[in-house]
């Protein structure tokens, strides 16, 4: 079959459809970096060689390889090879501890572990059993199976295990979220009318992280040229974009916001752009206002979870009207809100978004009871997922997000969503960014507490702008203190980490 007919048929997995690429493509560029590039040809017969030195070394189908590195064009094909050798990738964040690290690896199960060399330092004092390989150096190219090798070639169910991606967290260790070939399949599949064969992707999210991933496999699977940044800037990335005549990008809202903010944007030629999507965090109606007017290009924002369940689109360009949303369920996608027992609410009243569709996680590694507990099932027994999130649906089946369930601020018996009193906050013109969340109260039982980082061009004061938000709010919503903070913490992919907030503020008291 050709890949267009793998593409366009019932299932088919990476594997395969770039073992089709390499013949249909073989001279086009597949993935590039600031050190080089893989062409079709090269990358495939890279992950030959790859999935032939992992059965060489008894790696079994089935297992999982771990990662843990910047991103690159070696990483990328270690997790594509991974994947031909019948193994189940897991990209594991550099950004966690080394101590989250090493549980993750035994987590998985790893066997081999890659690494470039500052995260192999920084494990370097751990208790890893798994064979350890550089990417970034000649010791790559000595573990490699010879040229010309060929893997054993196995058979790869649609419910088999493609991927391990570990959620975020700071202490203990991450829940892994396991997805499957059938749900990565899925990713690609729905992509059918996005462009991705003529594209050029810049993905300046890192590997592990699935916000990246969801573009990426698209890309490379419809056979078109994904150039990786291993650290993003935003004028890095505008210049990335103008070198390689950008035609596609997934960023998450904390980057349109640093790139638009760029004093010369408008002199980069963006003309090439044909669609830009964004995921994984808050983005204010005005800022996706600002990138639909000056940046070339369809903007599309999606909600989703890594662990799958139901997920909305919202062409920003096609709906300017509808920019507080985040766009409507796909097609194919059932997505409810429900109470706190388990019912399922009124239009238009407010519920926990829970979600099915052909994208869904096969469950928490390992972790029976986690997964149960992500799971809601409807009167038909159909399984959902559910999102932690709180919403309510408007006239027109657009989406509104209200907050993280976790996040929602109950004080004195009424629900307090912070983003409500954050988009507040954000109009006062002292404020660049900020985050609210809530903390415990003797009196009311939590209080929302904010944090911001100044705009150091507006003179004012914290309890100036504090006496000026609550004067806009509803008398349960008020804050009952503000903290300037040098920068908010963040993920990798931009999440506000309201966690470490609340850790400051508890040992700031104790």
């Amino acid at each position: 079959m050709t890949a267009q007919q793998l593409l366009t048929s019932d299932f088919a997995t990476l594997p395969a459809i770039l073992r089709e690429q390499a013949k249909e493509r073989d001279a086009k560029t597949a993935v590039a970096d600031d050190g080089g590039s893989y062409t079709y040809a090269e990358l495939d017969a890279l992950m030959d060689r790859i999935a032939a030195g992992l059965q060489r070394d008894g790696v079994k189908q089935g297992q999982a390889i771990a990662v843990v590195a910047a991103s690159s064009i070696n990483y990328a094909a270690v997790f594509l090879g991974t994947l031909r050798a019948g193994c189940i990738t897991a990209p594991l964040a550099p950004s966690s501890t080394p101590e989250a690290l090493a549980a993750m690896i035994a987590d998985c199960g790893a066997p081999i572990v890659f690494l470039d060399g500052d995260n192999q330092a920084a494990i370097a004092d751990q208790p890893i059993a798994a064979k350890q390989v550089r990417l970034d150096t000649d010791a790559f190219a000595a573990w490699l199976a010879p040229v010309g090798s060929k893997p054993a070639p196995v058979e790869i169910k649609p419910e088999d295990g493609f991927n391990i991606i570990y959620s975020s967290g700071t202490t203990g260790t991450p829940k892994g979220i396991v997805q499957s070939h059938r749900m990565r399949w899925a990713h690609i599949h729905r992509n059918v009318e996005a462009g991705y064969g003529d594209a050029v992707t810049i993905n300046s999210t890192p590997l592990y992280s699935n916000t990246t991933l969801v573009s990426f496999f698209p890309t490379i699977g419809w056979g078109g040229t994904v150039v990786l940044m291993k650290k993003f800037d935003a004028r890095g990335f505008l210049q990335l974009a103008e070198k390689y005549r950008a035609t596609h990008t997934m960023l998450v809202p904390v980057q349109y916001q640093r790139i638009m903010a760029v004093p010369d944007f408008d002199s980069f030629d963006l003309s090439s752009f044909v669609m830009k999507t964004s995921t994984s965090a808050p983005f204010s109606a005005a800022l996706k206002a600002d990138v639909v007017k000056r940046w070339p290009g369809r903007l599309v924002e999606f909600y989703g979870m890594t662990e799958g369940g139901a997920s909305t689109g919202l062409d920003c360009t096609a709906f300017p009207d509808k920019l507080h949303t985040v766009g409507q369920p796909m097609p194919g996608h059932d997505m409810r809100l429900i109470d706190d027992d388990g019912n399922e609410v009124a239009q238009g009243e407010t519920g926990e978004v829970v979600g099915r569709s052909p994208a869904m996680m096969n469950g928490y590694h390992g972790r029976a009871q986690a997964t149960r507990d992500a799971e809601w099932y409807d009167a038909d027994g159909n399984r959902f997922i559910r999102h932690g999130d709180i919403g309510r649906f408007d006239e027109d089946g657009f989406l509104i997000l209200m907050d993280r369930k976790k996040d929602l601020i109950i004080s004195g018996g009424f629900n307090i969503y912070p983003v409500d009193i954050e988009a507040v906050l954000k109009q006062h013109p002292a404020i660049q960014e900020c985050t609210v969340i809530g903390v415990p109260s003797e009196t009311w039982g939590e209080t929302p507490v904010g944090f911001y980082v100044p705009n150091t061009s507006v003179d004012a004061s914290a309890d100036e702008i504090m006496a000026w938000t609550n004067k806009q709010l509803g008398k349960t919503q008020r804050l009952s203190a503000l903290h300037p903070i040098e920068e908010l913490p963040r993920s990798a992919i931009g999440k506000v980490l309201k966690r470490e907030l609340r850790d400051l503020l508890a040992a700031e008291h104790a």
